[in-house]
């Protein structure tokens, strides 16, 4: 654990344009836990996906269309969910906003 960064700050973390209308930077990971930001305009997508990951979001700021399974909810500033692993989510953004989200294990995809 002798180099594994154990903080971060605010302006720290390269951002990603990922398109519709969304970016995401990768705040801290280690093998077990990542935590990434994703800030999104107003009617940005982040499509319907699924992955093997357990992941947790919080909703730092805006107002959130949120899917998980055959479940939608509209979520705003500090609520959360969580969409566990294989199962299907996405969210769109009624107004801008951020959510702060956790993976475990971490996303080597977004390491690339």
């Amino acid at each position: 654990m002798m180099h594994t960064k154990l903080f971060a700050r605010g302006d720290e973390g390269e951002w990603v344009d990922l398109g519709q209308g969304n970016r995401r930077r990768v705040i801290l990971h280690t093998d077990e836990l990542m935590l990434v930001e994703f800030a999104f305009e107003k009617g940005g997508i982040g499509a319907l996906h699924s992955h093997p990951h357990v992941q947790g979001s919080y909703i730092a700021e805006g107002k959130f269309e949120v899917t998980v399974g055959e479940r939608t909810q509209v979520l705003s500033t500090g609520d959360s969910f969580i969409a566990p692993s294989g199962v299907v989510h996405g969210v769109k953004a009624l107004e801008a906003g951020r959510l702060i989200d956790s993976f475990t294990p971490h996303r080597a995809d977004f390491l690339r």
